[in-house]
């Protein structure tokens, strides 16, 4: 085995919840007069914390979002997540290929543990991690592109940075893997090769990615 710990990042690389949370994003903020497609959600937002869309819509318009757009946000999507979330197709073998070589894992997302935790229960993935193995952008000062979240997933793993690979599928988890010294594989299913710049390496299909690794 080439590293000593394996950070997945959550939505999209664990749970399929990119189309549905992207989905909602753009019509809630178009709902509220900033129109977005949701072509342009995945590419402004996909990967980010939520302070992202705060920073953006107030950098281009000069306007606040509403102080309940992030409550009113996550209840759209965690309702839409109790009723149509569904793992990464084959992302269940991977975990068990994993536990079965005893390499270390965890989850560092830029969702809210919260948010995390219910699509981890949607899809039957709570049971493959402990608590103590899921980190989140809340946990550190900064979210994806800068690297404080995977640094914080190391150490908190207690596994050196070097020692680590990175699964993502957005350019700004691609950015702040490498910005902390770590390998990252890019997982392709919804964003190209050619979006992913920086990635160590690519796979479209979690049945390729055992092979990578081993």
């Amino acid at each position: 085995m080439s590293y000593d710990l394996v950070i997945f990042d959550n939505d999209g690389v664990l749970v399929d919840s990119e189309p549905i949370s992207n989905s909602i994003l753009a019509g809630y903020l178009s709902e509220l007069g900033h129109p977005t497609t949701y072509e342009e959600s995945l590419r402004d937002y996909m990967g980010s914390a939520v302070h992202r869309v705060h920073d953006l819509v107030l950098d281009r318009t000069g306007r606040r979002l509403p102080d309940d757009f992030d409550n009113t946000l996550h209840a759209r999507v965690f309702a839409a997540f109790e009723r149509e979330l569904k793992p990464v197709t084959g992302v269940s073998d991977v975990l068990g290929w994993l536990v079965a070589a005893g390499v270390p894992y965890c989850v560092a997302s830029s969702s809210t543990h919260e948010r995390i935790g219910v699509g981890h229960r949607a899809t039957g993935l709570d049971e493959w991690f402990e608590a103590e193995w899921i980190f989140s952008a809340q946990d550190v000062g900064r979210g994806k592109p800068a690297p404080d979240l995977f640094l914080h997933a190391a150490e908190r793993m207690g596994v050196p940075a070097e020692r680590c690979v990175v699964i993502e599928d957005s350019p700004l988890g691609v950015q702040a893997a490498k910005a902390a010294g770590m390998d990252v594989y890019g997982f392709t299913a919804m964003m190209s090769a050619e979006k992913l710049v920086g990635a160590d390496a690519f796979f479209s299909d979690m049945g390729e990615l055992p092979g990578m690794l081993a």
